[in-house]
């Protein structure tokens, strides 16, 4: 028998050291450069205060993963909202994860 869990826990994906500056390069190519970057810069700049109070990086990996996603699948997006679909009965998933939170 061993003394081991019998599943390992899930570890934070750790970004590439360069990973925010590549980010940030990619929004603010991005059509939505306006509204994006401005909203990074705050949500990496809470991250970044956070992690100065807690010694964690999770908050500033997770705002990377959050935008990389967001970029990821903006094509996706475009396409549905310019294919005239009606979404008016959409959930907000931020809203969701801030409840569960």
């Amino acid at each position: 028998m061993s003394a081991q869990p019998d599943h390992a826990p899930v570890t934070a994906y750790a970004p590439a050291p360069g990973a925010p500056a590549e980010l940030l390069a990619q929004l603010r190519a991005d059509k939505r450069a306006d509204r994006w970057v401005p909203a990074f810069e705050r949500e990496w700049a809470a991250a970044l205060e956070e992690s100065r109070s807690t010694f964690s990086l999770a908050g500033l990996y997770e705002v990377i993963q959050d935008w990389q996603g967001r970029l990821a699948h903006a094509p996706a997006v475009d396409a549905f909202v310019a294919s005239g679909y009606d979404d008016s009965d959409a959930v907000d998933l931020a809203e969701l994860r801030r409840r569960r939170g």
